[in-house]
């Protein structure tokens, strides 16, 4: 599955890295220490070094990518079956996180006057939207989807919850976006509950109306 994937994986983790480059080419503007985690209210609650903010971050989320990959191909007995289109989201989720992360921090370090909780908010509800239109295509596996005890043991659940999830997750996703000028962490939270509660719900239901 590596290999298969070899050329996408290049160009994701060479993605994941480009903000050390940019890092470096306004690191002379850069303050020693850097903002790097917001609390809820937008404003900056934790502080790391200049060379963390540049390096760090980026190799730390490309560890986590390469740690990701190899879980899903390695120690999946079903990585067979996961399909291209999945891969290659799960291959762009990360990189999508790093450039945006650190565009983030760079704007913030630099004095610019940008809005945290809505970025991010906007950010969150465009992935739900993309992941929502992927789910029905995500075949049965222990390392993608929505895995329960019921979607695993039966594919017309995990077939049928993961077409009802796509749906419910694209509306999520729409809703957040339609909220984000709130920048109302309880709105979000509260539509990111629904979206995991609500198909763990039609999962269970459905087991049991097809095991009477």
């Amino acid at each position: 599955m590596i290999k298969k994937n070899k050329v996408q994986l290049i160009i994701t983790s060479v993605a994941i890295l480009l903000p050390v480059v940019i890092g470096l080419i306004i690191w002379d503007e850069l303050p020693a220490e850097i903002a790097t985690h917001w609390g809820t209210s937008g404003e900056a609650d934790s502080f790391s070094s200049k060379a963390f903010a540049v390096f760090g971050f980026p190799l730390i989320l490309l560890a986590f990518h390469w740690l990701c990959i190899i879980v899903t191909t390695k120690l999946d007995p079903k990585s067979k079956d996961i399909s291209k289109k999945m891969m290659s989201l799960v291959l762009w989720i990360i990189p999508a996180i790093s450039l945006v992360m650190s565009t983030v921090t760079y704007l913030v370090a630099l004095g610019k006057e940008i809005r945290v909780v809505f970025i991010v908010t906007v950010f969150m509800g465009i992935m739900f939207i993309i992941i929502g239109n992927y789910l029905p295509k995500c075949r049965q596996s222990y390392t993608m989807g929505i895995k329960l005890p019921w979607t695993l043991k039966s594919e017309d659940n995990w077939n049928k919850t993961h077409r009802f999830s796509g749906v419910l997750w694209v509306i999520g996703g729409v809703v957040i976006l339609a909220t984000a000028i709130l920048e109302s962490i309880i709105v979000f939270f509260s539509v990111v509950l629904l979206m995991v509660i609500l198909p763990t719900v039609y999962s269970y239901l459905h087991y049991k109306r097809n095991n009477k």
